[in-house]
């Protein structure tokens, strides 16, 4: 068994990094959040957002590719640094608050397993824990770590297969869209697209084209620039697995909730704790530990790249050196931004705010904050100059501007009925 997972992660690329980040405390929390307000309402949202996550996702992994360098870098050389510069900021306050929430629910789900353990000690252990590992842990190991933990999500699909009962339901509703016009409704799938195709995301991938070449030995921007189609197909490939199985541990994750709070009345949940503790009584101490131990897992996952995504964005819009191959006396800046983005999280769950409401207003104000950041992605990705003839094909102009105006609807719609039932 241990061999099969050795060889199974060898072959992990970033695209399935990528992939089991999406699926971090944030969209854990959201997804558990509309399964227990909703049922299996929104469990079709799995399945029919996987198109424009691979199209958005293979975008940003092609201008990585293609320039030699991250989204910022390639938004400051070829277009508007006033564009460049509101990506930035929106990314870098997103990213901080996503960063504390997770912080804390990783806390409040350790507190289930470590009781006596303060609260605040648990949390700046994982900041602590966190910053040792992106900064002083070699980029090839720290890759490595990152492809272990991502293991820890197939915990949802366990706990799905043992929890649900009525298959025949839950394909109908995977399958065939249902939409009711209320605001909660429409929050709810604002933060679905908000924390299923994330802004960091976007960042993270672009970057680790870069890192991926870096090992390789293209050190130079002008040995990265360009690529062969042999290299495209291969990227292509390991973002549409990637997605793929992101995609259905989050269909698990709905599927979960559904049928163990919803089905029980349970629909208002206020921590991570409070869902793995509901999770004990009605479908056991297994189903209770996997969940605990999914959330703690894809926290230590997601935070150092929702702080090194923030950390690029901003070190490549300011022009100095980045690079998580780099030792930190070559790229101090860029491992200070690191610390700073960290150090801010850790300073929300100093605020007397309930974690999995940040978490989940976090999605939504991805949501909200998505259809901009994507019609930039957008134009990048067309632009002549930076990708020659890797610049976008008709089919992924169409989906992406198809993924940019159901956002925008979707978002409008919600900030209209939050209006008007005021």
């Amino acid at each position: 068994m241990f061999k099969f997972f050795h060889k199974f992660v060898k072959r992990i690329g970033p695209g399935f990094i990528t992939g089991a980040a999406d699926n971090d405390p944030s969209g854990i929390v959201t997804y558990t959040q509309v399964g227990a307000q909703f049922g299996l309402g929104q469990l079709w949202t799995a399945i029919w957002c996987l198109p424009f996550l691979v199209i958005t996702q293979e975008m940003v992994a092609r201008i990585g590719m293609v320039t030699g360098e991250g989204i910022i870098a390639s938004l400051r050389k070829y277009h508007s640094k006033t564009l460049m510069w509101i990506f930035v900021i929106l990314l870098f306050i997103a990213n901080s608050l996503n960063i504390g929430a997770d912080l804390g629910a990783m806390a409040d789900a350790a507190r289930l397993l470590v009781p006596r353990m303060p609260y605040v000690v648990l949390v700046i252990v994982f900041t602590v824990f966190t910053l040792i590992l992106e900064i002083y842990i070699p980029y090839k190991k720290y890759a490595d770590i990152l492809k272990w933990l991502s293991i820890s999500l197939f915990g949802y699909i366990i706990t799905a297969f043992l929890v649900t009962t009525n298959w025949i339901s839950a394909f109908h509703h995977a399958l065939i869209p249902t939409i009711s016009f209320d605001t909660k409704f429409m929050m709810g799938l604002v933060a679905i697209f908000g924390t299923t195709i994330s802004p960091y995301l976007f960042v993270w991938q672009a970057n680790q084209q870069v890192e991926e070449e870096v090992e390789r030995g293209r050190t130079s921007l002008a040995s990265r620039q360009g690529s062969t189609k042999k290299e495209i197909k291969t990227m292509q490939q390991d973002i549409g697995w990637g997605m793929a199985i992101s995609q259905f541990i989050t269909l698990c994750i709905i599927l979960t909730a559904s049928s163990v709070f919803y089905t029980h009345g349970i629909i208002n949940i206020s921590t991570t704790a409070d869902a793995a503790s509901a999770l004990k009584p009605i479908a056991g101490n297994f189903s209770f530990l996997l969940f605990t131990i999914g959330v703690i897992g894809t926290g230590l996952l997601a935070i150092p790249i929702l702080s090194a995504s923030a950390s690029y964005a901003l070190s490549d819009a300011l022009c100095i050196e980045t690079g998580l191959y780099k030792k930190l006396q070559q790229a101090r800046g860029f491992y200070l931004i690191i610390a700073i983005a960290t150090f801010i999280g850790l300073t929300i769950n100093f605020l007397g705010l309930e974690p999995i409401k940040v978490l989940y207003w976090t999605s939504v104000l991805n949501g909200l904050i998505m259809p901009i950041l994507l019609a930039i992605i957008i134009v990048i990705a067309n632009n002549r100059e930076a990708m020659g003839e890797w610049r976008n094909s008709r089919i992924s102009n169409i989906m992406g501007i198809g993924t940019f105006v159901i956002m925008s609807v979707t978002a409008m719609l919600f900030i209209s009925m939050s209006f008007l039932s005021r």
